[in-house]
């Protein structure tokens, strides 16, 4: 072979190599989410996906599947951790029974309020919540906002924890939120949030328990009409990636997953500020009874044996407990 043939044998190898090399790197990744068009985490997880091939180049794509359409959450959840999506927007309650760190923010009470939550997520404490995750296959790039979560029922108002007693409260499956109602006297009843209204109004539960666009996007207040505002539990959600397809990226492409992430969560915040104010207006218009909890301290008391049991089988977090409850 002459060294003319040589040389462009080796140029179209390099090509070849080089062509293969590109399509490798490139990858259009699947993302979950169980919000409908409109909302504002399909909105925001939209604009990731924008931001993602913006500032990698295209070399990263994302098509997001909103509605819930690729299965629930627990099941995206653990589809997300071997592989079967690259992205999901997960609230941290399910992610609790996988990754105890993220359990934390399941503690009645443990943030004060959004601000608070804020700084902590987006702090040493967010940070570390992350690592823990990441043991079981997933990082999370940014934290969402899902509001403060207050009871409503079908019943009467609720002022104090003995207001609770004997009511049958939905609650979603994590073990903190049925001892969270158990400790209120109240019958913790798990399930699928998509059963929630007609087991509301059939009576096989008395109340439930969420946000103001929940409450509202979902028609609970047409079959729950008491709105108590009790604020008991603040649960960030994440935008969440796979942990081998995140450790397999380049430092920039780290980079820019996180910045696009993080942009999307500022767009995400401001957006629910606005929808959880219009959710509101929307009920309170519609004759809902609203009541504020005056005295939070009482069920800020009840709440000490949940922290107590939670604290005894996981020693290992109350640093992690102490660090949220100590940012400033």
């Amino acid at each position: 072979m002459s060294i003319i043939h040589k040389i462009g044998s080796t140029a179209l190898a390099v090509a070849l190599l080089a062509g293969v090399s590109g399509s490798v790197e490139a990858a259009e990744w699947k993302g979950w989410n169980i919000h409908k068009p409109g909302y504002p985490n399909t909105v925001a997880m939209d604009k990731f996906a924008e931001l993602l091939a913006q500032k990698t180049d295209g070399r990263h794509t994302l098509k997001m599947f909103h509605s819930g359409v690729l299965g629930n959450q627990p099941d995206a959840i653990e589809q997300l951790r071997i592989g079967g999506v690259e992205i999901g927007n997960f609230n941290l309650g399910p992610i609790g029974p996988v990754a105890p760190e993220a359990n934390v923010v399941s503690l009645p009470f443990i943030f004060k309020d959004m601000d608070h939550m804020h700084r902590a997520m987006d702090g040493a404490p967010g940070d570390q919540i992350s690592a823990g995750m990441a043991k079981k296959g997933m990082i999370a790039l940014a934290w969402y906002d899902s509001g403060a979560r207050s009871f409503y029922n079908s019943k009467h108002p609720i002022n104090k924890p003995d207001d609770v007693k004997g009511m049958k409260v939905r609650v979603m499956n994590n073990d903190l939120y049925s001892g969270m109602i158990a400790a209120l006297g109240g019958n913790p009843s798990p399930m699928a949030f998509s059963e929630v209204y007609q087991s509301l109004k059939t009576g096989v539960v008395d109340g439930a328990e969420n946000n103001w666009p929940s409450y509202e996007s979902t028609g609970h207040f047409e079959v729950a009409g008491y709105y108590s505002l009790s604020q008991h539990l603040i649960i960030p959600e994440c935008v969440c990636i796979n942990a081998d397809v995140y450790n397999g990226l380049s430092d920039a492409d780290k980079t820019a997953v996180k910045a696009a992430a993080r942009e999307s969560a500022d767009l995400q915040r401001k957006l629910w500020a606005e929808r959880a104010e219009a959710s509101r207006q929307m009920v309170m218009k519609s004759g809902v009874k609203f009541n504020d909890v005056a005295d939070k301290a009482a069920f800020q008391d009840a709440m000490k044996p949940v922290f107590e049991k939670f604290l005894e089988t996981n020693q290992e977090l109350k640093p992690l407990v102490a660090a949220i409850q100590a940012t400033q």
